[in-house]
Order: structure tokens, then C-alpha cells, then sequence
């Protein structure tokens, strides 16, 4: 008589194993997916609007030693004492015609000239001034973990980078491109994005980029963004590259992850990367955006701290878009 209730029980029993086996494999699967990565960055700027111009009307210079020194009103010029001479001549019959003639050449000539300065309200240099272009590009490259010392170098310009002004920004830029220039042996995967936008619509994007990147992270280890510098105390930063135990305790398929995030002025084309070629292409024309230029930047990397690793697993789930060099 008990045996169905036992049935019933022994079933049920089943159905809890296979539950928790399933949960326990899926909770695995995520709980390894959102491992602890630590990060690193540095950077910072500003989307400011460029202020406008005052325009002021060009002030009339008269031509010659004097005579009818305010010409006729058109922007500039005016007739001075050549003219004056066929009137001594009796040329006053032919001088009408030739004054015409004149004074429309000048008005067409200012026109011009009018349009091409901006002067005159012309509205077609309006947005440019007020909202010019602006670049926000992304190049991400994919290292093998070797490449050690790449990190200590990109600790060290975190640490010592002055990001509170173009001038530091842009120095900061050019040695993290540098750093990666000199490891061209370790490059494995990239990855270049960029779009041409306006400077109203241009940090949106920038910071939307940038957040994506740094929510990759479990932690920021070490940072300086706009001259604030933080630092963890309870981890130590990667250590140099002819430490033999960490070495030793290196494991394979391991990789670095390098992000450089740059919004410039003007038009910056960065090159599909499909080649070591195109990789060094771009880094060339990220680390030669002058601080004139450079609105603003970062240089992210991962993984930062002693200890962490970021393994081919984490590195194409992370980053689905790198492609194999």
C-alpha cells in the first residue's frame, strides 16, 4: 500500500537532483563569466563649445592719397587720386562707364571675400563654429600575456600622466601609443570603431564607449581621471617583467586587453583592422592627435593587479568584436 507514495517520493527526489545539477552547472558557467577581472585607466577632457568670434565690419581703407576716399559704400576700397585723372584729361565722357565697371568688380570681389572669412552673416560656417565636427574612435588590442612589461608601462603613465589639461592628455596618449608600438610581436586581436558626429552629440557617445569599457571590470585597481588618482592599497600592481616567479606562475592562452577611447576635432578615419599593418596604422594616427585637437581620451587595460588573469574564454565573450591578426 505505500508503495506509490514511496514512488512518488524516489521521483521527486530525482527531479531535485537533476535541478540543482542544472542550477549548479548554469551558476558555475555565469559565476565564471563574471569572474573578478581587475582594470586599469587613465584620462579625461573637456567638450566645451568653442566660443564665437565677434564680427566687426572691415575697416574701409582708402587707396591712393585721397579724392573720393569712401568709394561707393561696397564693403572696402573706394576711388582715390588715380581716378582723378582722366577728369584732368577731359576723359569725363568714358569716366562714368569706367567707375560703373570698377565699382561693380569690387562689390563682387568683397562678396567673396566677405564669404570666404565668415564676415557678412554668411550661415553656411555657422555650425561649425558653434558645433563643429568631432571624431570619437575606439581601438582595442588583443595581447598575449607575455607582453608584461606593457602593462607596467601603462602603470607607470597612469601614475605619473598629468590629466588635468590637453597638453598631459595628449602626452599620455602618445606613450601609451608608443608602449603598444614597441610589442608589435605580442599583438593577437584588434578591433577599430569610430564615427563622425558633432561636439553637441560627441560626449554622449564618448562616455557611453567609455562606460561600456570600464563595466567590464570588476574593479578599477588604479586609476587617474582628471587628475584624481586612486589607487588600491590591497593590491599590488603587475610587477616587472623579469620577475622569474610570476613568470613561472603565468598560465597559457592568457591575454592583455588594451582599449584606447579618443574624441578629436575633424575628421579621423582609423583603418578596418585586419592586419598587424592596420594596427600600427591606427595607433599611429590616435598617438598623433595634438592637444589642440584632443578633446578627450582613455586608455583602459585589463587585467591590472598581481594575480589576475584574463583567459581566451573571458577575452572573446568580453570582446566579441576582436578579430584574429
Amino acid at each position: 500500500m505505500n508503495k506509490k507514495p514511496v514512488s512518488i517520493l524516489k521521483s521527486f527526489s530525482r527531479i531535485c537532483v537533476a535541478f540543482a545539477l542544472v542550477f549548479g552547472l548554469v551558476f558555475s558557467q555565469a559565476h565564471s563569466a563574471l569572474a573578478a577581472k581587475t582594470g586599469g585607466g587613465f584620462g579625461g577632457g573637456s567638450f566645451r563649445r568653442p566660443s564665437i568670434p565677434t564680427r566687426m565690419a572691415p575697416a574701409r581703407q582708402p587707396m591712393g592719397g585721397g579724392g573720393y576716399g569712401g568709394g561707393y559704400g561696397y564693403g572696402g576700397g573706394g576711388f582715390g587720386f588715380p581716378f582723378m585723372l582722366p577728369f584732368m584729361f577731359g576723359g569725363g565722357g568714358s569716366l562714368f562707364t569706367i567707375l560703373i565697371v570698377i565699382a561693380i568688380a569690387n562689390f563682387v570681389l568683397s562678396s567673396f571675400r566677405n564669404a570666404s572669412s565668415g564676415e557678412g552673416g554668411v550661415s553656411v560656417s555657422e555650425q561649425d563654429l558653434t558645433n563643429p565636427p568631432v571624431s570619437v574612435n575606439t581601438l582595442q588590442i588583443g595581447l598575449l600575456a607575455e607582453a608584461r612589461v606593457l602593462q607596467t608601462d601603462l602603470d607607470r603613465i597612469a601614475l605619473n600622466a598629468n590629466t588635468s589639461n590637453s597638453a598631459g592628455l595628449a602626452e599620455a596618449l602618445q606613450e601609451s601609443t608608443l608602449a603598444l608600438l614597441r610589442h608589435p610581436e605580442y599583438w593577437v586581436y584588434a578591433n577599430a570603431e569610430g564615427q563622425q558626429t558633432r561636439l553637441m552629440s560627441a560626449e554622449a557617445e564618448f562616455n557611453r564607449r567609455t562606460l561600456s569599457e570600464r563595466s567590464k571590470f570588476q574593479e578599477e585597481t588604479l586609476s587617474n581621471y582628471s587628475a584624481q588618482l586612486k589607487q588600491k592599497s590591497a593590491t599590488a600592481t603587475l610587477p616587472a617583467a623579469d620577475d622569474a616567479s610570476t613568470l613561472l606562475s603565468q598560465g597559457p592562452g592568457e591575454y592583455i586587453l588594451v582599449t584606447l577611447i579618443v574624441a578629436s576635432q575633424g575628421k579621423l578615419d582609423l583603418p578596418k583592422v585586419q592586419s598587424a599593418q592596420d594596427v600600427k596604422k591606427a595607433l599611429g594616427q590616435i598617438g598623433g592627435v595634438g592637444a589642440q585637437d584632443l578633446l578627450a581620451m582613455r586608455v583602459l587595460w585589463t587585467p591590472q593587479a598581481n594575480g589576475d588573469a584574463l583567459t581566451a574564454d573571458d577575452l572573446t565573450e568580453a570582446y566579441p568584436k576582436l578579430q584574429r591578426l
